[in-house]
């Protein structure tokens, strides 16, 4: 014959087992038991013993029960820990310090399990402290055209466009190449060669304004240019900022601009610089970019240089896309015999890589 205690222990192990579960109840009345593991204020997802994970609408539960320690982010920044159970419309959190605290539903802007809240620390303190090779993102351009028959014609280009950027700062790489020839009216001759590229740093100084950093390099056979290295930098003042559409940022600041040309002519000038930049979400899948940037040179009274960059890029896929580019570099003083104004028109094929998604 088993003793009391014994009766005691099982009817607490089986009895009691469902109130050691989290529970949420449904508008519909259904009620589903097991582990809250988040909510995003949209969905919440338990995982239950039978039906395994489960995710349903956040709008559609009516109450919760916690009976294990959960963080409760409220919409205010605040996150209460504890237990927590519906009262009402309002949710009663029994934390181990404060006490009770009580807050409307509405209020709640995620809820995390202790495992979910580890990892989400260390994803913020990741995006805070990034390793250099983390969290990089970009695409890569491709475009060829070629011509066979009564003309013999072929063009290619290349352009690379990288980023890490952060809630501190940001980091760009940019590359762009074109290159075409023409045999139609004997030997192959290259008619465009030309090689743009340059990195970036921005440094956020509070949510509109921030500093840059920059260095540029060029080369282009047909401005008889061998190579043009600019280094600069300067502030900047975010003019719109949103998320979900795009920034348009103004900036103006200093370069130094060091040219060899293929004749032996050397030049170095300091130069002012102005420009704004774009990023424009026109539709769900369609995206506008444009840079420009204006260098008067202070060490030839008169001469000014340009850069205008803009792509349109509409996603095939989410890593595939078709983009139209224009690029274009205005030199007031080019060396004797070139024309001041170069353009590159390229569209073709953008496959982008971003480890966030």
């Amino acid at each position: 014959m088993q003793s009391p205690v014994v009766h005691v222990v099982a009817l607490f192990l089986l009895g009691g087992f469902p109130l050691l579960a989290d529970q949420i109840t449904m508008k519909n009345g259904d009620r589903l038991s097991g582990s809250i593991i988040k909510s995003d204020a949209k969905t919440v997802t338990l995982k239950s013993e039978y039906a395994g994970t489960v995710t349903v609408d956040w709008s559609a539960v009516t109450d919760i029960s916690a009976s294990q320690p959960l963080n409760f982010t409220l919409k205010d920044g605040q996150v209460v820990v504890g237990t927590a159970a519906t009262e009402g419309a309002e949710l009663t959190i029994a934390t181990e310090s404060a006490g009770k605290v009580t807050t409307a539903k509405e209020s709640i802007a995620a809820i995390r399990s202790q495992e979910e809240q580890a990892r989400h620390e260390a994803e913020l303190d990741r995006l805070r402290n990034p390793r250099l090779l983390d969290m990089w993102r970009g695409f890569v351009d491709f475009g060829l055209a070629t011509a066979r028959g009564n003309a013999k014609t072929t063009a290619n280009n290349l352009q690379v466009n990288a980023n890490r950027s952060t809630p501190r700062d940001k980091i760009a790489f940019a590359f762009t190449q074109i290159y075409s020839t023409n045999s139609t009216q004997g030997p192959r001759e290259v008619v465009a060669n030309a090689r743009r590229g340059g990195v970036r740093y921005d440094l956020n100084i509070s949510p509109r304004w921030h500093s840059f950093g920059f260095t540029d390099l060029e080369f282009d056979e047909f401005q008889r240019l061998d190579l043009r290295w600019v280094g600069g930098g300067g502030m900047g003042y975010y003019l719109f900022k949103s998320e979900k559409r795009g920034s348009l940022s103004a900036f103006t600041g200093g370069s130094v601009n060091k040219e060899f040309f293929q004749n032996d002519l050397r030049r170095t000038s300091g130069e002012l610089l102005f420009g704004d930049d774009l990023t424009f979400r026109l539709s769900g899948a369609t995206r506008l970019t444009q840079r420009m940037a204006f260098y008067p040179n202070i060490s030839e009274s008169g001469a000014y240089r340009i850069n205008f960059d803009t792509s349109l890029a509409t996603n095939l896929n989410r890593w595939l896309a078709w983009q139209f580019t224009v690029s274009d570099r205005f030199l007031s003083n080019p060396a004797p015999g070139a024309r001041k104004n170069d353009v590159l028109f390229t569209t073709g094929i953008r496959v982008t890589f971003d480890p966030t998604k």
